[in-house]
């Protein structure tokens, strides 16, 4: 991506560091540890605390525990995790605050190598099918920056969103066009479908590369923050901007994929997140990652713990939840002014 492309700039301050664990930091944790316990006794099938203090829970409450209950909760956490850091890097390297992988077509671009996979080759084992999502996510997402760079260096903010959103809307019309001819559509939507209810022992594991993902980007942190200045400050200083660029939309790429194929969509988490934590902590991306990713992990657990209570003993989708409350903080960002549109 040029230097000249529509971007919106970095805050022009940037708030202190202050002490690298803080008072807050742990308190962010200890909130997160409580959700996640609530997560793990929450939901149709009776589980108590006190029965696994106390010693009496059953043999059938340990297997639903180990099995179901912690592995949903791990899966929550890793996923919301890797959202929220995905939508950090993509809006520091595209430099705009409007974009992430949900809204520029990378998720529907790996929806695309699902449905191949499940075209081509629908008895091949899932880790098959993540390796066609991550080839198709990554072809999108090089489709999308080819796209922003033909845009003139005046263009407004929102027009990197709005072709990342009219690209997602025709790849999406692609995949269900396909898909209703071979009358894939409802396997489809429940690829598509954010929903944790499916996360068991045994299925959840591959959202372990997730932190693999994470640790890279805070190993290379400051190498995305210079190419996040642009293409001729990165070499002024030094970096091989293309390959870090490349570097930083495949993190973003493959990340999205591996959540998608083993959780579904789940949307505005990395839209909502990084902003809501560069508004409060300036534009560092090494300092703000841990916090990006707690509070991913946090937001995504409250919507979890919202689809198993709000109609139970049936579940509403995740990605409904977060659909509605992203929604409505984003739209409240850009109803207070803090994020410019111009």
């Amino acid at each position: 991506m040029s230097a000249h492309a529509p971007s919106v700039a970095p805050a022009a301050t940037d708030k202190p560091a202050g002490r690298p664990l803080s008072r807050g930091w742990f308190g962010g944790l200890a909130v997160l540890l409580v959700l996640a316990i609530v997560s793990v006794f929450t939901g149709v099938s009776d589980l108590s605390p006190v029965d696994f203090l106390t010693g009496t829970a059953t043999d059938r409450q340990w297997l639903h525990l180990l099995a179901s209950r912690v592995p949903r909760t791990v899966a929550v956490l890793l996923a919301g995790a890797s959202l929220a850091l995905s939508g950090l890097l993509m809006q520091l390297l595209v430099r705009n605050r409007f974009v992430e992988p949900g809204t520029v077509g990378t998720s529907e671009s790996a929806g695309v190598g699902i449905l191949i996979a499940v075209m081509v080759f629908p008895t091949a084992p899932l880790v098959v099918k993540m390796v066609i999502a991550i080839v198709t996510a990554l072809i999108g997402t090089a489709l999308f920056l080819r796209l922003v760079r033909s845009l003139p260096p005046k263009a407004p903010v929102v027009a990197v969103p709005l072709i990342g959103i009219m690209l997602a809307g025709v790849i999406a019309a692609g995949t269900t066009f396909v898909a209703y001819r071979f009358d894939l559509m409802q396997t489809i939507g429940i690829w598509m479908q954010g929903d944790f209810s499916g996360v068991l022992r045994g299925r959840y594991e591959m959202l372990w590369l997730l932190a693999g993902m994470g640790l890279l980007l805070w190993l290379f942190a400051d190498r995305f923050t210079l190419a996040s200045l642009g293409q001729d400050h990165a070499r002024a200083l030094g970096l091989s901007y293309k390959a870090t660029l490349n570097l930083g939309l495949a993190l973003v790429a493959t990340s999205s994929a591996i959540t998608l194929v083993v959780v579904g969509g789940i949307g505005f988490v990395g839209l909502v997140v990084p902003n809501l934590i560069t508004l409060w902590r300036g534009d560092n991306l090494r300092r703000n990652i841990g916090w990006t990713a707690l509070a991913g992990s946090g937001f995504v657990l409250v919507c979890d713990l919202m689809s198993r209570t709000l109609n139970a003993p049936y579940e509403v989708p995740v990605g409904t939840v977060s659909g509605v409350l992203g929604g409505i903080v984003f739209l409240g960002l850009l109803l207070t002014g803090r994020m410019r549109t111009q």
